[in-house]
């Protein structure tokens, strides 16, 4: 089984795979990690059949939601089928002393978790983006005056020094990967010509625990209320809304997809009944998975 990350070795969606294999695949020794460049790469890599399953950060407790990860979500035909939750603490990484810090490397949604620490301590330094908090780390080693914002374990993995530790601009620093794989035509979750909704295969197992459900929903016909109107298909059954976000569609200024996650499971019948009195109010609505809360 090849699981498709955000590399390379030492990034947080490394630890994430780690944990959830952990606690989902304990007892697998047939599995191996793939280290893509970036989270395009690692959708691509499921997608193209080079990985079976992908795990992808999509929000932070600091800096919200990745915004790339909700895009690909809606370009490609995947089914979430798990979640991992990683507590994050950024630390700063370097070959030199902080004196000699002059230009600082992460990923940008480090970058911005760690925003006012960077303006309070390095205020003249030059920001550089990287893929990666593990690629920051890597590129760290060139030279003394460049510094890394990344993991505890990128330190060891890269040679580097840690010269402070836990950076982030609040100890509460949480960020939710989820798990994904290829949908396959015999698992779809989009409504069949029965008038049934299928469960993912995987989760059917697992039916016991709290579900979360993730769903994307575009509302061609605006209007006052139609939101409104929608959400209240989850009120009246008090179903619990997790969150809800737009995003905009790409086709106009203005213009909105909504991304909706739920507690619940596709596979109970009040969460069948909510989806199909949503379908008519909506002009598109795609089910992304139901899967065991983490």
């Amino acid at each position: 089984m090849i699981i498709g990350v955000l590399g390379p070795r030492g990034s947080y969606s490394d630890k994430a795979a780690h944990l959830w294999l952990t606690k989902e695949h304990p007892l697998s020794k047939d599995v191996s990690i793939m280290y893509c460049g970036d989270i395009i790469d690692t959708f691509d890599s499921v997608v193209n059949n080079d990985a079976v399953f992908g795990i992808v950060p999509v929000e932070n407790s600091i800096e919200g939601s990745v915004g790339v990860t909700l895009d690909l979500l809606m370009e490609h035909d995947i089914q979430i089928t798990g979640e991992v939750v990683v507590p994050i603490e950024h630390c700063l990484l370097s070959k030199g002393k902080t004196e000699d810090i002059r230009v600082i490397l992460s990923h940008p949604q480090a970058l911005g978790q760690c925003r006012q620490f960077i303006k309070s301590h390095f205020p003249h330094a030059e920001i550089r983006t990287t893929g990666s908090t593990s690629h920051a780390a890597k590129l760290a080693i060139e030279f003394e005056e460049m510094a890394a914002i990344a993991s505890k374990e990128s330190a060891s993995m890269y040679g580097l020094n840690m010269l402070l530790c836990a950076i982030q601009d609040c100890n509460n620093n949480h960020t939710r990967f989820i798990v994904f794989r290829k949908k396959q035509e015999d698992d779809d979750l989009a409504w069949k010509k029965s008038n049934g909704l299928t469960a993912d295969s995987e989760n059917t197992a697992k039916s016991h625990l709290p579900h979360r459900t993730s769903i994307v929903v575009y509302l061609d016909r605006d209007r006052p209320g139609a939101l409104y109107d929608l959400l209240g298909e989850f009120a009246t059954r008090r179903i619990n809304l997790t969150r809800i976000e737009s995003r905009p569609s790409k086709r106009i200024l203005g213009d909105y997809i909504f991304y909706i996650d739920f507690a619940g499971n596709i596979s109970d019948t009040i969460i069948k009944d909510a989806l199909n009195s949503i379908l008519p109010k909506a002009g598109m609505m795609k089910v992304l998975g139901s899967y065991a809360i983490y």
